[in-house]
């Protein structure tokens, strides 16, 4: 028994005309008479009454009608559910990350939010530039990206950590049994710029405090920096994150006074986000503490 059939039978008792229903549903009236006509045939009795006035249902069809309509109904939600299960198979969310980010946060919180919603696939690109995932994000490449807060911009920004700074020396440094590294410790010394274009981030604490550091010329990724400090090259201010397993080769020592990044995730709108990345900024909130506890 075919949908539409019943659809086009409730339809005519409505609004007591084949004529009306043929207009809404977008058949001819003789089209719809010869859906009726056939409806009866295969259920084996009138469905309708034909008179001067219209059409009304018959006492079998009065009795029939609400199984029709509940079938009709159920129907219509089946055909949402399939379309909403295609849909979130088909899903994917889109990160950019930071490489520390990527490498310390990003395998928990994947593996924690495929295990709660494994239809949906989470396409990861790595940053190679502090403003890059930005970028990304405004021209809608990206749904979310993984980054140090920057200046003020037209996104939604979720805070996860303060990333603290750490002075970063040769082992032999003579550090005179201090604790901590003061940041005017870098005045005038050889300063190596950590990588990826994070010059920003250490570049805004130099100027908030007057460090004024004799910044080397190169580019380099940050196990080359540690390498270069190793081996008494210069010294350099990384952050506990990028720091994290490349620490046994060299000093690392919290600077005075203490200076961090803001590390988060920033999307477009949080109110527009679909329901999926919702979710998703829910897990990483949940697993990011987690993993800082």
């Amino acid at each position: 028994m075919e949908s539409k059939k019943l659809e086009a039978l409730l339809m005519a008792a409505d609004l007591g005309s084949f004529t009306k229903a043929a207009e809404v549903l977008g058949y001819t009236q003789s089209g719809l008479t010869h859906m009726m006509n056939s409806l009866e045939r295969e259920i084996g009795f009138p469905l309708l009454e034909r008179g001067r006035h219209g059409v009304r249902l018959t006492a079998e069809g009065e009795k029939l009608a609400p199984l029709m309509r509940e079938f009709l109904r159920a129907g219509a939600e089946l055909d949402d559910t399939v379309a909403q299960l295609a849909a979130s198979r088909s899903e994917t969310i889109r990160v950019a990350a930071y490489a520390s980010m990527a490498m310390h946060w990003l395998p928990a919180i994947i593996q924690a939010f495929r295990a709660e919603n494994p239809t949906v696939d989470v396409d990861i690109r790595m940053a190679d530039d502090v403003d890059a995932p930005y970028a990304l994000l405004s021209q809608s490449k990206m749904d979310v990206i993984f980054v140090s807060r920057q200046a003020p911009g037209a996104y939604d920004w979720v805070h996860l950590k303060d990333d603290a700074m750490y002075a970063v020396l040769p082992r032999d440094y003579p550090l005179e049994g201090r604790q901590s590294f003061p940041l005017h410790g870098f005045d005038g010394k050889d300063f190596l710029m950590p990588a990826q274009g994070f010059d920003k981030d250490v570049l805004r604490i130099f100027g908030r405090e007057g460090v004024r550091a004799n910044i080397q010329p190169t580019v380099l990724d940050d196990a080359a920096v540690v390498s270069m400090v190793e081996h008494g090259l210069g010294i350099s201010m990384m952050t506990e994150l990028t720091l994290r397993g490349r620490t046994d080769r060299v000093l690392t020592l919290p600077v005075e006074p203490a200076a961090s990044r803001e590390l988060g995730i920033a999307v477009r709108s949080l109110a527009q986000a679909p329901e999926m990345l919702k979710k998703f900024i829910a897990c990483t909130q949940r697993v990011v503490g987690e993993l800082s506890q």
